[in-house]
Order: structure tokens, then sequence, then C-alpha cells
């Protein structure tokens, strides 16, 4: 479910009131724990985390690198953690904090989905968001890509 909002206000004020009450709660974990560097953006029809191309131009879509990402789907909400799936190790160590909440995770390929924000452990979201600087991200998406630094 693609959203045509143009700002972060309008995605958030145009979700039905839990989802809006959820999806705030997450940003606001996201935004406390983003480290320097990162913007928030509208992109890809969901709130986005990401390197601008002022500091990193060279994708291979011509798009900034997205490190995290919110959304509101049909059937879920979801926190896309692209910054911690692009290191296995970051991921284990994601999935096993999630683990030992109690609660069993719901992921996708960079997604954790969840249907009430009770659903995710925000101090665990929060540790993986802070995880990476933009630098270290970087350098894990040219070496997944098998380059060296492009920068300009």
């Amino acid at each position: 479910m693609r959203s045509e909002a143009s700002t972060v206000k309008e995605y958030i004020d145009g979700l039905p009131e839990e989802r809006r009450k959820a999806i705030k709660a997450v940003r606001a974990v996201v935004r406390k724990n983003l480290p320097q560097g990162f913007q928030e953006a509208m992109n890809w029809g969901m709130i986005a985390y990401q390197v601008p191309l002022r500091t990193y131009p060279n994708t291979y879509n011509g798009q900034p690198l997205m490190y995290a990402a919110l959304a509101s789907q049909r059937n879920h909400m979801a926190v896309y953690l692209s910054g911690i799936y692009s290191s296995e190790k970051l991921r284990k160590k994601f999935e096993a904090e999630y683990n030992a909440t109690g609660r069993k995770p719901d992921v996708g390929k960079s997604c954790v989905r969840f249907k009430s924000i009770e659903d995710l452990p925000l101090p665990v979201v929060g540790k993986a968001i802070a995880s990476l600087g933009v630098e270290e991200f970087i350098e894990l998406y040219e070496k997944a890509r098998g380059s060296r630094s492009r920068r300009a």
C-alpha cells in the first residue's frame, strides 16, 4: 500500500487513529536513536531515513540509500531496517534481542511487521537504529555491491 503523501505530516495525518499512534511512537524512537547524517523524508511511499544524495550520490538507482523506513501496509505496519539487514552479525544480534523479549519477530526481507505497537519491542528497534553511522552503512553498501568507494 504505497502512499502518495508528499510530507511526513501528511502521511501520518492520513492514517487511521490506531495506526497513527503506532507509527508516531515508532517514529519517535527512530528519530531519538538515528545517527547524525541520515535524513528523514518521504520516499518510496513511506517515511524513509536515508543517506542524502549530497553525501553519497552514486547509488545504483540514483535514489538515496535507505537506512530505515516506516510504513502502514494493508494488513500490517512495518519498520524497515536495511542497516542491520546488510550485516549478518547485526541481524543476528537484533533477532536474538528481539526473541529475548518473549516476542517472536514477523520479519520479511528487510522489515519487521507488526499489527500493534505492543507487538514491537521499541528499545530493541532503537538499538538497531543506533547501530550504524552513515559511513559504516555506506561501507556495508559498497561491500554488498562489490564496489570500492564511488563518492564524487
